[in-house]
């Protein structure tokens, strides 16, 4: 599987990012499967109906790994940001900033605050960090997995805070 990030689109976006799984965790279960379909034919003294194990369980852990590597991150054509099913328009992020992977420890443990939202996926290692300024809402900040923090900051027109 392979990553996808690009900047225009078809359907007008400034930014689009899929998170896709990495591409050996396909290897990893496949072995998986392997290894419980093994473990379901022991036990089941080798009879005929445990061969319908390992088409079953290939199927279970494709679907999951699938349905993990389907999350998208997209900034439209108005510059509203889309983290897999929220929308944040861009009229009340404030700033924004790359979160480095040897910083997504801190932001995501002592320093998260838990009315923030959070889209995050184990396997991507950096983040984004924007900053709300909407007084109707009470998250003060979105913390969301991506490959590419600085395409999402220009796609969204920003600098990085942390820069300035």
């Amino acid at each position: 599987m392979t990553e996808s990030a690009t900047t225009g689109s078809a359907h007008g976006h400034r930014y689009t990012e899929r998170l896709t799984t990495p591409w050996w965790w396909w290897i990893a279960g496949a072995v998986l499967a392997v290894v419980i379909g093994v473990e379901v034919q022991m036990a089941g003294y080798y009879q005929a109906w445990t061969w319908a194990v390992y088409p079953i369980l290939v199927v279970l852990f494709g679907w999951g790994l699938w349905s993990m590597g389907r999350t998208q991150v997209v900034v439209d054509a108005d510059g509203s940001l889309q983290a897999h099913k929220a929308m944040l328009p861009r009229e009340v992020i404030a700033r924004g900033t790359a979160i480095a992977p040897s910083a997504k420890s801190a932001a995501m443990g002592r320093q998260l605050d838990p009315a923030a939202y959070l889209m995050h996926r184990s396997w991507i290692k950096s983040m984004v960090l924007l900053v709300l300024e909407d007084p109707d809402d009470p998250t003060p900040y979105w913390l969301i997995s991506t490959r590419h923090p600085d395409r999402i900051l220009a796609a969204l027109k920003m600098t990085d805070a942390a820069q300035d």
